[in-house]
C-alpha cells in the first residue's frame, strides 16, 4: 500500500520493475497495458470535461444529453418506459427519474401514460427537446473537433478503427 510520502506515478513515466504497490511485473506487456489503461482513463476524463464545457451553455449535463439522445433513438418505435431507459443506460431507475425531472423542467421531455397500461409511464420528446437535440449535436461536434484537433485525418481513421475493435470486443464474463 502506498504511503503519503511516496510520489504519485502516472502516465508514460511508469518505472520498469516493481509496481508502486505490488510485485515485479512478469513482462513489459503488463506494464504497457497498464500505461494504455491509464491513458484511456485520462482521455475519458478529458473528453468528459470538454463535453461538459460545450454542453453547459445549453443547460444540459452529459448524463441528460445521453438520456435525451436515447429517447430520440429508441428503437421500439414507441416512447420508452423509465425502466427501459435505466436498463439501457445501465443505471438505477432513481437516476433516470432525476434525469427526466431535469429534462421535463426544461420542457425537453414529457411523461405520458402508456395507452395499453395506464400504470406505465413513457418518456416522449417535446418540440423543445428536438430543438435541444440539434443544438446538442453541434456541441458534441465542437467537443469532438477540440479533442481530435491534434490528429491528422489518417490518425483519426486509425483511431476510429482501433476504437471500433475495442468497443465491439466480446465482454468478459463476470464483469
Amino acid at each position: 500500500m502506498s504511503t503519503a510520502s511516496e510520489p504519485t506515478v502516472t502516465g508514460p513515466d511508469l518505472p520498469d520493475g516493481p509496481a508502486p504497490d505490488g510485485p515485479a511485473r512478469a513482462d513489459a506487456t503488463d506494464s504497457d497495458d497498464g500505461v494504455l489503461a491509464e491513458q484511456l482513463l485520462r482521455l475519458t476524463r478529458r473528453l468528459h470535461r470538454i463535453q461538459k464545457r460545450h454542453l453547459e451553455p445549453l443547460g444540459i449535463t452529459p448524463a441528460q444529453s445521453r438520456l435525451l439522445r436515447l429517447v430520440s433513438h429508441y428503437d421500439s418505435g414507441e416512447p420508452p418506459r423509465m425502466a427501459e431507459l435505466a436498463a439501457r443506460l445501465e443505471v438505477v431507475p432513481r437516476a433516470v427519474t432525476t434525469l427526466v425531472d431535469g429534462l421535463e423542467s426544461a420542457d425537453c421531455v414529457r411523461r405520458a401514460p402508456d395507452p395499453a397500461n395506464r400504470r406505465v409511464i413513457r418518456i416522449e420528446l417535446t418540440d423543445t427537446g428536438r430543438a435541444t437535440l440539434r443544438r446538442l449535436r453541434n456541441a458534441r461536434t465542437a467537443a469532438a473537433e477540440e479533442i481530435l484537433a491534434p490528429l491528422t485525418a489518417a490518425q483519426r481513421g486509425v483511431l476510429g478503427g482501433l476504437l471500433d475493435t475495442l468497443a465491439d470486443a466480446p465482454a468478459e464474463r463476470g464483469c
